[in-house]
């Protein structure tokens, strides 16, 4: 890969930089199947739901596309709902609240293949940031120790304050190459969620990267990917 041709790299967060991916299946896991067996719903939430209806969506969004898949309807709720609330708001901050405390118990180190592509990128003058569904981005970054390897952070919370719609809407990614100063063209979207490439694919940007942990290498080409790789390291210049 000749990175000469690119002057952006926008890198979704979690199972992409970090591991945190593994967490939120932990932390969604624990959610949803608590939930369904309250209501005696007998299909349980499997990893392959995390990857078809959750992965690399803005938290709300994951709660409503998986309780569609099993014909479960609750109110909207708002943000603001408390933990225990049976909405949407109060399902995705009962999950973000075993995210947190899973983060706490046991931090996170970032992936070593990835943070040697991005100290190249560094090097190389490219230039770097963050695209995250997650609010809790931020919070990774500076438990990972390795907020300051990036010039630019939008998460979820960003997303929400300008209006921009989530994955797998571009918004997000074009937003932040347009924060750089960068041509949407010029800019690389690096991303392990199917919802993430479909992001990439429907902006016009140089490249999108798949990295395949866990959703298939055919699954991300099918659903945006230019190339994809198993770690960050195959795409050292």
């Amino acid at each position: 890969m000749d990175w000469n041709e690119y002057d952006a790299a926008l890198f979704d967060l979690d199972g992409v930089i970090t591991p945190t991916a593994e967490v939120h299946m932990r932390a969604w896991s624990r959610m949803f199947n608590e939930f369904l067996t309250a209501r005696g719903v007998d299909a349980e939430y499997t990893d392959a739901d995390y990857h078809r209806y959750v992965d690399g969506k803005p938290r709300y969004d994951g709660v409503r596309s998986f309780l569609e898949s099993r014909g479960i309807t609750l109110p909207e709720g708002t943000p603001d709902d408390p933990s225990d609330a049976e909405t949407i708001g109060g399902l995705g901050n009962r999950k973000n609240d075993v995210f947190l405390q899973v983060l706490h118990d046991e931090g996170v180190q970032a992936y070593p293949g990835s943070l040697r592509l991005v100290e190249a990128l560094t090097t190389a003058g490219v230039r770097r940031a963050i695209v995250s569904s997650s609010r809790n981005a931020p919070a990774v970054l500076e438990a990972a120790g390795i907020t300051d390897q990036f010039e630019l952070i939008v998460h979820g919370g960003v997303a929400a304050e300008v209006g921009l719609a989530g994955k797998p809407a571009p918004d997000t990614y074009e937003y932040a190459a347009d924060q750089l100063g960068v041509a949407h063209q010029k800019a690389v979207v690096l991303e392990d969620a199917l919802s993430g490439v479909e992001a990439g694919a429907a902006g016009d940007f140089g490249l999108v990267v798949g990295v395949n942990r866990g959703a298939g290498a055919d699954a991300l080409r099918d659903h945006g990917a230019d190339i994809v790789v198993d770690d960050l390291e195959e795409l050292l210049p």
